[in-house]
């Protein structure tokens, strides 16, 4: 299929997605102009694009949480981590030709807007990439749900789902060789079958809203333009 197929469209970024490699730490400047590059592809189709981006590479909530750290600080940790990483995002965006705006979901004014729905939507009718940090704001809420979330409030028609592997699998196909790959799945697939794709809270309420999601490998050259002209790659999610 040729042509823009999306016209608006959330992509979720895992915070590794930024480093040198997978499960690494940190920020790695090569990993974030190669990703830079890919979202130019897409933005050069004329699709409205938003991000949202978890802290992975810097700092994990629920991990502190495991090893004795208090939950709530530890969370509000975490989404000071992603508001690192879309700063970091922002440069290579801007570096490459793109106009962003960064909004958080936790006041930081000297260094980014707060989010507000109807900014954040003039900002895409204008032609700049929003990249949402923070989460929801909430702690026990993941940035899995906050791309949900964020994706029905501005209208997306999708959410792109970036991961480490060419999309869903019914176990870890880099450790269980006898793993199979879905082309489709319902949401309530995901949920009864427990597939990790998003967390529980994200699936139900991209399922009550009836968005769709697609699931593939952002490290793939081109994987975001083809996704944005409606390329079937990776793993398509929906209610049907």
């Amino acid at each position: 299929m040729t042509g823009l197929t999306y016209k608006r469209v959330l992509l979720k970024l895992s915070g590794e997605s930024l480093a040198e490699k997978e499960g690494g730490f940190g920020i790695d400047p090569v990993a974030v102009t190669k990703l830079a590059q890919e979202v130019r592809q897409g933005f050069d189709l004329g699709t409205q694009i938003a991000i949202v981006i978890g802290g992975g590479n810097i700092f994990r909530g629920a991990t502190a949480s495991a090893l004795g750290m208090e939950r709530v600080p530890a969370d509000y940790m975490g989404m000071l981590a992603t508001v690192i990483n879309a700063l970091a995002l922002q440069s290579a965006l801007e570096k490459n030709g793109m106009p962003t705006r960064v909004q958080t979901a936790i006041e930081i004014q000297q260094v980014a807007e707060t989010y507000i729905r109807r900014r954040a939507l003039r900002h895409l009718e204008k032609g700049r990439i929003v990249i949402f940090a923070a989460g929801t704001g909430n702690p026990y809420f993941t940035t899995d749900t906050a791309a949900s979330l964020r994706a029905i409030e501005i209208e997306a028609d999708v959410i792109f789902k970036a991961t480490k592997v060419d999309g869903v699998y019914s176990a870890d196909p880099k450790e269980n060789s006898d793993a199979v790959k879905f082309d489709s799945l319902t949401y309530l697939d995901v949920l009864t079958k427990r597939l990790n794709v998003m967390d529980s809270t994200s699936v139900s309420l991209c399922m009550d809203n009836d968005l769709p999601m697609m699931v593939f490998d952002v490290r793939q050259t081109g994987s975001i333009k083809r996704a944005i002209m409606g390329e079937p790659i990776g793993t398509t999610v929906g209610v049907n």
